[in-house]
């Protein structure tokens, strides 16, 4: 609860009574990426300035050039899990189902998306449908190798899953097995093969999030290295991402809205890199909204502890930060980030390190200019 507290200290009270129009714009349904690029770094960058508002049409495969050479990048490493299940029901309450409503428990489609892990084989998930899910609702998996039983409802429609493996391979074989890449609501297909690759970023490393962070998914083993050869740095942390990234806002303001827990890391040397890089005035770039929250809220707890003297905590943490315009932002100078839809706790963020209205004018030139929208679109570079 501490990083929302200090998240809403950090704020000015009248952000929070926004309305949420504020945060909307027109996209065309066709500017909305069904699908990545042939080649990861040949996405479109436009660039924005902070200061003055402006901006300038790039390339993703520029950024290296673009850099001054003294920056300290920051990547999320967080690995995409094949977080969506698809099954059916075993019956109702634990209870065989009648005569009259076998076809429709046994053959009816349930699908899980497991959203966090709670502990061993428990999993925290969205279930759909979810009103005939109720506690002691029992699933099965592929051909029954895989079966979760809903244990108790929680808060936002979750459930608390206990999965159990039938057979001689884990849980964890199972889920990677049967389990498809949790794509966004906005792509309109069915996942493939290939979104297992690209739906990751090539330096993806600790499996958790049930979405990618996508300012990475631009970035290739050949983009890393001429950033290190410009002089920049890089270091990481990981942020699972979940359901606080997406979560809709609900209501005409952001007044009330409450975000979603998601747990981070971030490493000890990668906290003292940073703390070094802003002492020696060297401009810290976050790839991704998630790295902001990340940083940010890391920032606040490190304040709200009268003897710690860093600029920010290391280890883990949970992050219900939501950033409006009006955050004082205290580690991040620059950030990558790709477009956010509309009305969303991520376009808020955005809007507060660039300015509502530096931000929906250059989304509104990135309309006009044909750019490609959402996880599998183009990026924005803003300091």
């Amino acid at each position: 609860m501490l990083s929302l507290l200090c998240g809403v200290g950090g704020l000015l009270l009248d952000s929070l009574a926004m309305l949420l129009q504020e945060l909307d714009y027109h996209l065309p349904r066709e500017q909305i990426a069904q699908r990545p690029l042939d080649q990861r770094d040949s996405s479109r960058l436009l660039m924005l300035g902070r200061a003055r508002g402006t901006w300038e049409d790039r390339l993703f495969g520029e950024l290296p050039e673009l850099l001054r050479g003294d920056e300290l990048l920051v990547l999320n490493n967080a690995r995409v899990i094949p977080a969506r299940l698809f099954g059916r029901r075993v019956g109702v309450h634990s209870q065989p189902a009648s005569r009259a409503t076998r076809r429709e428990h046994l053959r009816a489609t349930v699908e899980v998306l497991v959203t966090r892990q709670l502990g061993s084989d428990i999993w925290e998930a969205l279930v759909r449908p979810g009103s005939k899910m109720q506690t002691g609702e029992r699933v099965l998996f592929g051909g029954g190798e895989l079966e979760a039983e809903v244990t108790s409802r929680g808060e936002l429609g979750l459930r608390t899953v206990r999965f159990v493996s039938h057979d001689a391979h884990s849980v964890a074989e199972h889920l990677e097995r049967l389990g498809h890449v949790p794509l966004p609501p906005y792509i309109h297909r069915a996942d493939e093969a290939s979104d297992r690759e690209r739906y990751q970023t090539v330096f993806a490393k600790r499996p958790g999030a049930i979405a990618a962070p996508t300012a990475g998914l631009h970035f290739t083993p050949e983009i890393l290295r001429r950033i290190r050869e410009r002089g920049a740095e890089i270091c990481e942390l990981t942020l699972d991402v979940g359901l606080g990234t997406f979560q809709p806002i609900h209501g005409e303001t952001l007044e009330g809205h409450v975000m979603h827990g998601e747990a981070y890391e971030i490493p000890e040397e990668t906290a003292e890199r940073i703390g070094a890089a802003r002492a020696a005035g060297r401009p810290v770039l976050a790839v991704g909204t998630t790295v902001v929250r990340a940083l940010e809220d890391a920032a606040l707890r490190a304040a709200a502890c009268a003897k710690n003297k860093k600029l920010l905590l290391a280890g883990p943490a949970e992050a219900s930060l939501f950033i409006v315009p009006g955050f004082r932002f205290r580690v991040v100078d620059a950030l990558l980030t790709n477009f956010h839809l509309p009305r969303s706790t991520l376009l808020a963020l955005v809007s507060a390190f660039a300015g509502r209205e530096n931000v929906l004018a250059a989304y509104r030139h990135a309309v006009e200019a044909g750019y490609r929208f959402y996880s599998y679109g183009d990026c924005m570079l803003i300091r």
